[in-house]
């Protein structure tokens, strides 16, 4: 809606609504296409890719690196794909990464094992700020090198190993470790082994699995945990996907449904991975009126609509279990939590303090402004609901966090409550959802757009 710097200010309550949408194309997805587009032969296809900021910034870098990148139509792109190892770039130039933690990881983890590599790299505020400590640990196990040594943010300079060799890791919670590792093994002599101790977003291994089968084989251990193997420098047949709606994004539509009274929502060909809809499986668990209708298989990963109708929420408890399969969905969780009577709590959720911004503290100052008492630890926020939303002379105020899941949470925070709600810097929501004012829009809500 607009290039610059804007503030959103939301005053009226939602109205019922009942209604079809689609939302963006999956974040993840299309980053992840691009990229091993670009490393693969041939051309590659990606239909409907999300068009937003990290996106762009992908295809950016991409370009900086030699790939070209033709777009044909609005999400229909060409990648022209140079092949393992052959990305380059003139020495010391920089790659930007905006505020793409998800591209800044994948690419480190190409670019550690692509040939005579010698580049600065570097994020936007918010980015750079970010612990990238893990990365560089793993991508040094493979013999890239990072200046200046014992730094843990962004920007760095990165020069590629010169002999990189299949590494041995046991994953954690975090699919862009896992997957940086998985990018960084295909290009390295030898076999990477992942032990996969918990199990994490797995879009990487399903474009592999479909394009490269030799390059990637995935089974499960004696201990019930996935044993992932990366073959070395096999040649990756071009993608030809097509890219389907973001359950992240379509969390914030659903909460808002949930919490306004005679609604229905469809949200039509959203991915459905299994390890993508932990937020709406623990909502139906706790009263939440989901079901997921028109299920099919598309380019390994599950497709379906979403159906939503106005709920009756319990108080949430949301384990460790949880995080992997809903991490981004967090922030709106809280919100509904704060809305819905009784106690919630969440544990296992530590990672959400090296997101955009500290997840768990800004959500808490956020809900704090409508009297909402939150008790937070470094891996454990418990939340007193309300038992009713008439607020008066209450206004709700979010500073510039440069986080694109808190401006969308208290968006409808305000559209539940009709509380006075001013955000900040809401362009950074075009980093994962563009259309999200739009569809706002679609659904009857109101707001007032200020240029800062």
């Amino acid at each position: 809606m607009f290039n610059k710097s804007f503030s959103v200010i939301i005053s009226k309550k939602i109205k019922s609504y009942k209604k079809g949408i689609k939302v963006d194309s999956d974040k993840s997805i299309s980053i992840r296409s691009f990229l091993i587009g670009s490393i693969s032969h041939n051309i590659s296809k990606v239909e409907n890719a999300l068009e937003s900021d990290d996106v762009f910034s992908a295809i950016n870098c991409l370009r900086r690196l030699g790939v070209k990148i033709l777009k044909q139509k609005s999400g229909k792109y060409l990648i022209y794909g140079k092949g393992l190892g052959s990305l380059s770039i003139k020495r010391n130039s920089t790659l930007d990464f905006g505020n793409s933690g998800t591209l800044a990881r994948l690419l480190i983890g190409i670019l550690s094992t692509t040939p005579n590599i010698k580049v600065k790299i570097k994020g936007d505020k918010s980015l750079n700020k970010r612990n990238m400590s893990k990365v560089i640990k793993l991508m040094s196990e493979f013999g890239a090198e990072f200046q200046p040594k014992n730094k843990l943010n962004l920007p760095l300079k990165l020069t590629s190993s010169e002999m990189p060799v299949g590494i041995h890791y046991k994953s954690g919670i975090s699919a862009q470790l896992k997957s940086a590792v998985i990018l960084a093994g295909i290009n390295s002599f030898g076999t990477t082994t992942i032990i996969e101790k918990k199990e994490s977003r797995d879009h990487t291994e399903n474009i592999l699995l479909k394009n490269s089968s030799n390059t990637i084989k995935i089974k499960k251990s004696k201990k019930k945990q996935n044993l992932i193997k990366i073959y070395g420098k096999n040649y990756l047949e071009p993608l030809d996907l097509y890219i389907p709606g973001d359950p992240s994004s379509g969390a914030f539509f659903t909460a808002l449904t949930l919490l306004n009274k005679k609604s229905l929502l469809k949200i039509k060909n959203v991915c459905l991975n299994p390890k993508r809809i932990g937020f709406y499986k623990l909502l139906k668990k706790h009263g939440g009126k989901i079901s997921f209708k028109n299920i099919k298989k598309k380019n390994n990963e599950i497709i379906g609509d979403i159906i939503i109708k106005s709920s009756k929420l319990r108080s949430i408890k949301a384990g460790p279990k949880y995080y992997t399969s809903s991490t981004d969905e967090y922030p709106i969780m809280f919100v509904l939590a704060a809305l819905t009577p009784g106690t919630s709590v969440f544990t296992g959720i530590e990672d959400l303090a090296n997101k955009e911004s500290n997840r768990i503290e800004e959500m808490k100052k956020i809900l704090k402004q409508i009297g909402v008492k939150c008790i937070s630890s470094k891996n454990k926020m418990i939340i007193r609901g309300l038992k009713n939303y008439k607020f008066k002379n209450k206004v709700i105020n979010v500073p510039n966090l440069s986080d694109h899941r808190l401006c969308m949470s208290a968006s409808i925070l305000g559209l539940i409550t009709g509380i006075k709600t001013k955000i900040k810097n809401f362009e950074t929501v075009k980093t994962s959802c563009p259309s999200f004012l739009k569809i706002v829009k679609l659904l009857g809500g109101e707001f007032e757009i200020k240029k800062n």
